[in-house]
């Protein structure tokens, strides 16, 4: 798969303060790239100079193979910007909206009202076309804000906090239009303080900090980087030593200790649960509780920055 966006050694300053440090990464064409960092981690900054809001003072950006300060047009002409912050004129209604963004990537007559219709139906607003922006609940302008920024059809979309605030009814309906989105064809760079939600529709993901990039890859090859093992720990009686042994020997186990509980140490990729809680059944143990203690992509991001996603 070929790489869609490529960032390389970016910085960015504003006056004294480094807000991108020689950053790079790349984002590969038809994934979902999660780009995640604390407060003030430059992952804004970075969003900005991509979508060209913003200028930057060293390093150099392509997006589908046109690099962004020779081709400054074409490049913004294959981006979508879904913001934060709901952009939306609140009187206007929702086609008349979305009308308006569409319009400004040079869509009129036809092939506008069809791009109109087209988007609001993926977001699941096409029986809201006459409702002012103003009328709607939060959910709703979430869908609409979406809307407004695929309208164009771009082929690289910039997702930023695209759920925040919404119910949980609109939030499975902004999952569902990411994942058509990816399977239409469209390269999605996507930004979230809800974990789940990473986890959930990121292929990879990068993690940033003080401007660098602390960290990128799959969930798993993330979750690797502080600790391969997971512990697995079962209340249970006082058991013989035999059975001990016998999980001890049985494949990818690493460690066995007993005090109280028994405490397992096996690879995060480890299947053999059940053959464990099988031998303990079957020479006459009670299992009480079992428990599993495993990273997972919030300790992981706490562990390579030392903050909470905020």
């Amino acid at each position: 798969m070929d790489n869609f966006v490529s960032v390389s050694k970016l910085t960015k300053r504003y006056g004294d303060f480094t807000a991108v440090d020689n950053l790079s990464f790349e984002v590969k064409e038809r994934e979902v790239f999660g780009f995640l960092g604390p407060n003030g981690a430059g992952k804004s900054t970075t969003l900005h100079v991509i979508c060209n809001l913003t200028g930057f003072d060293k390093g150099e950006i392509s997006v589908g193979g046109h690099d962004l300060r020779r081709e400054t047009r074409i490049v913004k002409s294959l981006i979508g910007l879904v913001p934060q912050e709901i952009a939306l004129y609140p009187t206007l209604s929702a086609y008349e909206n979305v009308a308006f963004f569409a319009s400004l990537y040079g869509l009129s007559g036809r092939a506008l009202k069809s791009a109109v219709l087209e988007a609001l139906e993926f977001v699941g607003l096409s029986d809201c076309v006459k409702k002012r922006a103003e009328k709607m609940s939060g959910g709703m302008q979430r869908r609409l804000n979406i809307a407004c920024g695929i309208a164009h059809k771009p082929k690289l979309i910039v997702m930023d906090e695209p759920t925040v605030g919404v119910d949980p009814q609109s939030r499975e309906q902004i999952m569902r239009s990411i994942r058509k989105l990816r399977e239409n064809g469209a390269t999605i760079i996507y930004t979230s303080h809800y974990m789940p939600e990473v986890q959930e529709i990121c292929d990879r993901i990068a993690i940033i900090d003080g401007g660098r990039l602390a960290a990128s890859g799959t969930e798993e090859e993330l979750l690797k980087m502080v600790t391969d093992v997971k512990t697995i720990t079962i209340d249970c009686p006082k058991i013989d030593e035999k059975i001990i042994n016998f999980i001890v020997d049985l494949p990818d186990v690493k460690r066995v200790k007993y005090q109280e509980k028994l405490k397992i140490e096996v690879p995060l990729r480890f299947t053999g649960i059940s053959t464990i809680l099988q031998a303990l059944v079957d020479n006459g143990v009670p299992v009480d509780n079992l428990k599993t203690d495993a990273p997972n992509l919030e300790t992981t991001f706490l562990a390579l920055t030392g903050k909470e996603l905020r």
